[in-house]
């Protein structure tokens, strides 16, 4: 993180703008409303800075700039159209320890101007540290579009009923969920429709009811990897969970999706390593709920495919606990599609089976006969391990030695990796490439058509990397 964002106080602190341009009226228009004591120096003024002087809202000097201007003032912003004067306001203000923003010249700025969506009292400010002002500006328009108005009425009316709330209801996360209950309720519409008085009524009535005590489990699938294949329903519930029980198959990038102040607690399992045994996983669930908290359960994939989701909801039941059931894309189709193979195909594929390489405990084997069959897909997950295992009972079974297969690495990742080859060089794409976990073995004729289908990252074989989304 290059900048601290941060909302500054600018109420009545003296604020010096050098320059009277284009870009600096724009400027002081930002401060003036932010209610800055705005100093203003340049050779000229248009008729808008006159007009704020006469009104009382900005002092103006009429002369060059020099380094003793930057005295007193808690910001300083150079927006003339000469550099050796913005370089001397930087110097100047540097100097002294005064933050100062050159405009259009991100190295002379110890601070930048955001893009800015005004809502008041909500504020929403963009930023790409002074590198994409362009795209920070598409942002911007984007979230504005989808930004209601009633949220600023909405944010004044919550406002005025905080103290009462705090005198109601004692604890951070009673007081957040009455909030969540708040905005979950006819209150918002009736805002929207500028019925205030009969927002205010139902806050009032809400706030006197009986504020439940029991908590709540969020059963939700994060998908492969990439977060832009998070559904809106999972992310909504990650946001609002008071504590995350979460995989280590989940990704990096989604784990910074979750609410800032949840508790996060990491129960993962990795071959050969397991971390928390399943029982204490369904207790700790109980545990939390019972105690009043949003349990938000976060599973690599889709909990209800090779997730153990089932077994996580049926320790809920007893207790009369409330859950959710969120489904993820699995690995299979996610990865499947990143790596540019179709799981079923007209011409190659009528079926396909999901199957994990992990064996049962009784050591009892899958019906290899029936996975070996012809013109199907075969996708098997946590398969690393026993891939040798899993090629030499494929190729008895009678599937061909050189029907195609495909190993991927962290699918859906911009580190995704995709290895391809035959039935009789499975285990070696492994070991030759040092395959890690998680990765996906898929083995059938559709993988033949990979290098035509391919589409995400560099060519097959090769480190990929993620192209930019046209989105924005």
């Amino acid at each position: 993180m290059q900048y601290l964002p941060i909302f500054a106080q600018l109420k009545n602190r003296p604020v010096l703008l050098v320059g009277a341009g284009h870009v600096a009226l724009r400027k002081a228009g930002t401060l003036l409303k932010a209610g800055a004591r705005l100093t203003v120096v340049a050779t000229y003024f248009a008729d808008e800075f006159i007009q704020w002087q006469q009104q009382g809202k900005a002092t103006l000097i009429e002369s060059r700039f020099s380094p003793e201007h930057v005295a007193g003032h808690v910001l300083v912003i150079a927006a003339t159209d000469d550099d050796v004067v913005n370089q001397s306001v930087f110097e100047a203000a540097d100097a002294r320890n005064i933050l100062v923003n050159t405009v259009d010249d991100q190295p002379n700025c110890s601070f930048i101007f955001p893009a800015i969506i005004d809502r008041s009292p909500i504020l929403i400010a963009i930023s790409s540290a002074g590198t994409a002002p362009v795209l920070a500006r598409r942002l911007r328009e984007k979230l504005e579009a989808i930004l209601p108005a009633h949220l600023g009425p909405l944010a004044q009316l919550v406002g005025a009923f905080r103290d009462k709330v705090k005198q109601k209801i004692s604890g951070f996360a009673g007081r957040r969920q009455f909030w969540e209950r708040v905005f979950d309720s006819s209150i918002v519409r009736e805002v929207q429709a500028n019925r205030l008085d009969v927002a205010q009524q139902q806050l009032e009535e809400l706030l006197e009811r009986e504020i439940p005590t029991q908590g709540e489990v969020y059963l939700v699938g994060s998908g492969p990897g990439d977060p832009e294949l998070l559904t809106l329903k999972a992310l909504q519930l990650m946001q609002q969970a008071d504590v995350v029980v979460y995989d280590y198959l989940v990704s990096e990038p989604i784990m910074q999706l979750v609410r800032r102040d949840a508790e996060l607690i990491c129960v993962g399992k990795k071959a050969g390593a397991h971390s928390v045994a399943q029982e204490e996983t369904n207790n700790l669930l109980v545990s939390l709920a019972l105690s009043g908290k949003k349990v938000c359960r976060l599973k690599g994939g889709d909990p209800f495919i090779f997730g153990r989701g089932a077994e996580e909801i049926e320790v809920l039941l007893p207790h009369q606990i409330p859950f959710q059931v969120v489904p993820g894309i699995t690995a299979a189709a996610g990865c499947a599609a990143y790596a540019g193979i179709a799981l079923t195909h007209r011409d190659y594929a009528q079926a396909v089976q999901f199957v994990t390489g992990h064996c049962r405990k009784d050591g009892a084997e899958p019906d290899w006969h029936s996975l070996s069959r012809p013109n199907q897909t075969l996708v098997i997950y946590m398969g690393l391990m026993k891939v040798e295992h899993i090629q030499q009972q494929l190729l008895s079974a009678g599937r061909a030695a050189t029907i195609p297969v495909a190993v991927i690495e962290n699918g859906t990742r911009p580190e995704q990796r995709v290895f391809t080859g035959q039935l009789s060089q499975l285990a070696s794409l492994v070991a030759e490439h040092q395959v890690q976990s998680p990765a996906l073995l898929i083995i059938g004729e559709v993988v033949a058509l990979q290098q035509k289908l391919h589409w995400f990252g560099d060519r097959p074989d090769q480190l990929a990397q993620q192209p930019l989304t046209n989105r924005i």
